[in-house]
């Protein structure tokens, strides 16, 4: 199958949320990719083994390839929506982190002008 992506390189600005947003895309990727390719392997699969061929042990194995399949495209879907809660919940933080910075500045400028001189 295929190769987990490697980590992207990480500057010093990126979050830990977007560290693990970066990681969960690289995941979901893999997971709809490999959904991809169970979906191709068992169509063929279907397509070569006679429909007279395809019982006992054979069609079973054929079944759980489609539920497995689609369990695993429910993951990737299920990580797309927890991409989606990661990118609000860091979208929020930086709003966050921007109105403590003015909160900040404002409060230091205040000092400066109520302090004696």
């Amino acid at each position: 199958m295929t190769a987990m992506p490697s980590k992207p390189p990480v500057s010093p600005a990126v979050t830990p949320l977007e560290r693990a947003l970066d990681q969960n895309e690289a995941v979901k990727d893999t997971v709809a990719q490999s959904a991809d390719e169970l979906l191709v392997i068992n169509t063929v699969l279907k397509q070569e083994i006679p429909d007279q061929l395809q019982t006992g042990e054979v069609a079973q194995a054929l079944q759980k390839t489609d539920q497995l399949e689609i369990r695993i495209q429910a993951s990737a879907e299920d990580l797309a929506q927890v991409n989606q809660v990661l990118e609000q919940e860091i979208d929020e933080r930086a709003s966050l982190e921007k109105e403590l910075k003015k909160t900040k500045a404002a409060l230091a400028q205040a000092k400066a002008a109520s302090s004696p001189k």
